[in-house]
């Protein structure tokens, strides 16, 4: 294939389409490493939601549309989707690019419209953090703009004074963004102490691996399942030129240059003017305001005195905010100051420390196999569940789960599947979660072939197994966590959204293959022609007053559009009831709920 020489509009939703895909590629490596003692989330899949914004936004423009029109999808789309600290970071880039190549008309986005708009975003990126630091994602988006001018002022340096080309810029702007990356331990020494990359500059570089693959037709990296450590040696042949400046910064989500993978590098996590760590404040707080562009800036100056990690991007009336700090009060007190807050989240970051320790105990077992088991003295009863989809097994795991086998719906695993992993624990008794009521009697079967005492807790569904890890103790023998355990999954009301395969009837009315349905205990609860429907309708006739608690876990095909719906509806509906929102990962249904 000839490089393009320009990207128009159709091209443009292509590189935001192969930039989601990217994300989704390499998210668990992004997310195997966050070396902060407080995560901001995981990195790779708050970059991989806020793409899914972007993608369902441009799926609103109409065929035909022009640059402009794509390009204020893409900014609109990112601003409203955006999680986390580096998905907010990540929608001021791409607002930053979006505003340069929106403006270049049927021309197109030739070298010189990128060169701006990778300037451009760097720029604002850099002015939405109130500490900006180095070593992070603003570091590595500088290098892309900085690897871009290069290549235009060497084009006309040559002989004849030659003009850059589109696959040049990207070129070099990946070049020089990589090596950026894998000096990013040098640049913040958290970085160097884990022996990482910064994962939010390796989700950036992505972005230029979407531009390489539309522009040229160059493959996506693909991820690795190699050990995520920095390997020095290849990192340095990177920085003077070598072939592994490429393969590491891609492989800063997927293990490249032998590993490289991506920290929680969110940008902000630093000390404060005073000293304090980003680490000693307790709570996240994030959410949207609609207040006047003229009133930011004061805004910004309250938040600076209560917090660190502050990132607040957007513009025209809109604002996307962020902040660690621990006055919860004081953050959101400010944006009523200033005009108006809405979708308002509060992350209790001590408990994510929590859940970042189980995962960096477990990690390595995991990335070992099935049959690896944590290190350390084993507990007095371990658990063995049946999981579906990596973000289900990263939670269990931080819940203390010891081993998993995967299986679900339409893949049930065997006796012997669950009696091996029983066995590979070192404890002498066991619980098994099943999470699905076909497999509850295989399960059963295990104690008799085992020397160990192993024990079921019926749990028939992913939110049931949750619940019951709630109440896991390990210091406790299987019997006491078969009651205890047991009576915490019978709590929650479990359900789920997924698809009919074929016609049927129902109590809750008439079922054609394609509709949506909402399934509980009770069978279908909710018909509809859409996911979002069918999930309020299910949530209105299960939720009931005594329940505070609505859990959503995102399965494949989740929409960031259809979550943000749902939301919107329950905060209206129901205001007392609270709503968590995971992404597991697993097929068939988009949505696992559980109520409690």
């Amino acid at each position: 294939m000839t490089p393009r020489a320009a990207l128009g509009p159709d091209e443009l939703r292509a590189v935001m389409g192969g930039f989601r895909d990217g994300l989704r590629l390499h998210q668990a490596g992004i997310n195997r490493l966050n070396v902060y003692p407080v995560p901001d989330g995981d990195t790779g899949t708050n970059m991989a939601l806020t793409l899914e914004a972007v993608v369902t936004e441009l799926e609103g423009v109409e065929a035909g549309a022009g640059l402009a029109d794509v390009c204020k999808a893409i900014g609109h789309g990112s601003l409203m989707g955006a999680r986390g600290n580096s998905g907010v970071i990540l929608s001021q880039l791409l607002r930053g690019m979006s505003e340069r190549m929106g403006a270049a008309g049927e021309a197109g986005v030739g070298p010189e419209v990128l060169t701006d708009a990778l300037a451009h975003a760097s720029d604002l990126a850099r002015r939405a953090v109130v500490r900006p630091v180095e070593g992070t994602i603003l570091t590595v988006a500088a290098a892309a703009a900085e690897g871009a001018a290069a290549e235009g002022a060497a084009a006309a340096a040559g002989a004849g004074g030659g003009a850059a080309t589109l696959v040049g810029v990207i070129e070099s702007a990946h070049r020089v963004a990589a090596d950026a990356l894998a000096r990013t331990p040098e640049m913040l020494p958290v970085l160097a102490q884990a022996g990482v990359v910064d994962a939010g500059g390796a989700g950036f570089l992505l972005l230029l691996d979407a531009f390489w693959l539309i522009v040229d037709d160059r493959p996506l990296p693909e991820p690795s399942d190699e050990p995520t450590v920095v390997n020095y040696d290849a990192l340095s042949a990177a920085r003077n030129g070598g072939n592994g400046a490429s393969g590491g910064a891609s492989g800063g989500a997927s293990g490249g240059a032998n590993g490289a993978n991506g920290a929680n590098g969110s940008t902000g996590h630093a000390a404060g003017d005073e000293g304090q760590h980003v680490s000693d404040l307790r709570y996240e707080v994030m959410y949207l305001l609609n207040a006047p562009d003229d009133s930011i800036d004061a805004f910004k100056e309250v938040w600076a005195g209560i917090g660190d990690s502050i990132v607040v991007v957007g513009g025209d009336g809109l604002w996307n905010c962020h902040i660690h700090t621990d006055d919860i009060g004081a953050a959101i007190e400010a944006a009523v100051d200033a005009g108006r807050p809405q979708r308002i989240r509060v992350t209790d970051l001590a408990e994510q420390v929590e859940e970042e320790r189980w995962v960096r105990e477990a990690g390595e077992a995991a990335r070992a196999g099935p049959g690896a088991v944590p290190a350390g003295p084993a507990p007095t009863t371990s658990v063995v569940a049946v999981v579906t989809g990596d973000g289900i097994g990263r939670i269990f795991r931080s819940l203390g789960v010891h081993h998993q086998v995967v299986g679900g719906q339409s893949m049930n695993p065997s006796t012997a599947d669950l009696l091996k992993s029983v066995e590979a624990v070192g404890s002498g008794e066991v619980v098994i979660l099943p999470n699905n009521k076909n497999i509850r009697p295989v399960a059963e079967q295990v104690d008799a072939l085992s020397d160990k005492t192993v024990r079921v807790v019926p749990t028939g569904s992913i939110v049931e197994g949750f619940a019951a890890l709630l109440a896991y103790d390990p210091a406790a023998d299987a019997a006491r966590n078969l009651v205890t355990m047991g009576e915490s999954a019978a709590r929650v009301v479990p359900a789920e959204i997924t698809r009919a395969v074929r016609d049927t009837t129902t109590d809750a009315g008439e079922v054609h293959e394609g509709d949506w349905i909402g399934v509980s205990r009770d069978g279908v609860v909710s018909i509809a022609d859409s996911a979002v429907m069918c999930t309020r309708l299910l949530l209105s006739r299960l939720l009931e007053p005594q329940h505070e608690l609505v859990t959503l876990i995102e399965g494949e095909g989740a929409r960031a559009a259809d979550t943000r719906q749902i939301s919107e509806w329950l905060g209206e509906e129901y205001p007392e009831v609270a709503l968590e929102v995971h992404h597991g990962g697993q097929a068939l249904y988009p949505f696992l709920l559980g109520i409690e």
